[in-house]
């Protein structure tokens, strides 16, 4: 777990007071991890709200490669922040493997936490992301071919994970997770939009499965996930409304997550253009018709929904930072979310052909560009110190929705 729910100041405070303790470590002597007393705490604290950087690195490169003007320096821009993604993505996976074995029973506390076990929805998006990355710009580096068999393996070690995690987290949350009035927050989505990641990034893949029925299966599998996602999303947003009108905005480190709201509006869109643009590969004429339009029909209402949701989340986004807004990873919740509505944006442009959506494209993501330019800045600087790997405090007097150890695991 990260530990900016608090400054260095305040986490003094709610640990107890005690003699500051100077790192020994070789790496402390060159400003790194000094922080830590040992350099292998690095992975001792480690949650999967860490595979957020991931997301939001790897959206800034899928988005770029979707947008619908281009222009020269963009696509090996896109590419270079791809192979980043892809290295954040290997060296988390190895964290969090070995924070398994080597720190079991903390890994198993994460998993039974009630906040922290929605977050095991981020490392199959971020395997997704990446996958859809590999495709979209991966082939000019390694090869089609080489581009092709990896984004197929990370998609369905993606899309199993991301099933897995839309069944499990849910049942664990109505038998044994302690859930409040006012519990709700945009991090109950991360479980359940996975599957819509999979039906979008596999839109992209549809044109390189077998055809036949190897290919009109994947479609309608693509299109289930977008359903069960949609209805899962739908029923989680409108919990956060109600969170929000009953009980308003609540601790300061959890705003950023209202944000995340915006992934499955913004994912859906895509997902419902992109596979509506494949449709005609496995589907008969009179079908494949019918579900491009639903890719406008559908896309254009739900946009209009997530402009009101950027303008609500903004708002009270500003209001709270003028109070004091900590930094912390859920401010990652800045960037994914925000990227998915670029893809949406940009399926409108391309099956419209509106100049409208092609400006909202390109605005979203400058947008998109400079809030990850700054978390990413701010995260870096927090794992090079050593910070963001330490466990959270342990408040004096928790609240309902700040309860020990648990805000610090929002990403």
């Amino acid at each position: 777990m990260n530990s900016l729910l608090s400054p260095p100041t305040a986490r003094a405070t709610a640990t107890g007071p005690g003699p500051a303790r100077t790192p020994t470590h070789a790496l402390a002597r060159w400003g790194l991890l000094r922080d830590l007393e040992d350099p292998r705490q690095v992975i001792a604290h480690i949650t999967p709200n860490w595979y957020a950087s991931v997301m939001g690195t790897g959206i800034v490169a899928v988005a770029a490669a979707s947008l619908p003007q281009q222009f020269p320096g963009l696509r090996t821009a896109a590419t270079a922040v791809w192979a980043l993604a892809a290295f954040l993505l290997v060296a988390l996976s190895v964290a969090t493997a070995l924070h398994w074995l080597r720190h079991r029973t903390t890994a198993r506390r994460h998993a039974r936490n009630p906040v922290i076990a929605h977050f095991y929805g981020a490392p199959p998006m971020a395997m997704l992301t990446v996958g859809a990355g590999t495709l979209l710009l991966g082939r000019d580096v390694i090869g089609l071919r080489a581009a092709v068999d990896l984004d197929w393996a990370l998609w369905f070690a993606g899309t199993a994970a991301g099933l897995v995690c839309a069944v499990a987290v849910p049942y664990l949350m109505f038998t044994r997770h302690d859930v409040r009035p006012d519990s709700a927050f945009g991090g109950w989505l991360m479980p359940v939009v996975p599957p819509m990641v999979s039906a979008s990034t596999g839109a992209l893949l549809v044109p390189f499965a077998p055809a036949g029925q190897a290919r009109l299966t994947l479609l309608l599998c693509c299109y289930a996930m977008f359903g069960l996602s949609l209805l899962a999303s739908i029923i989680v947003i409108t919990l956060i409304w109600y969170r929000l009108a009953m009980h308003k905005s609540g601790p300061a480190v959890m705003v950023p997550t209202l944000w995340i709201v915006l992934g499955p509006l913004g994912q859906s869109i895509a997902a419902a253009n992109l596979l509506g643009g494949v449709a005609h590969l496995a589907m008969p004429a009179r079908y494949a018709g019918a579900m491009q339009a639903f890719g406008v029909l559908y896309g254009v209402p739900v946009w209009g929904f997530a402009l009101l949701w950027v303008a609500l989340a903004g708002a009270i986004t500003v209001r709270t930072a003028r109070s004091g807004l900590p930094f912390s990873l859920t401010w990652w919740s800045f960037t994914f979310p925000v990227g998915t509505v670029v893809l949406g944006t940009s399926g409108l442009a391309l099956h419209t052909d509106a100049q409208l959506f092609r400006v909202a494209a390109a605005v979203f993501y400058a947008a998109l560009v400079m809030a990850w330019l700054l978390v990413a800045a701010r995260t870096a600087h927090g794992s090079l110190r050593g910070r963001l790997f330490l466990p959270a405090p342990q408040p004096a007097q928790p609240t309902q929705l700040a309860q020990p150890a648990q805000p610090a695991a929002v990403c």
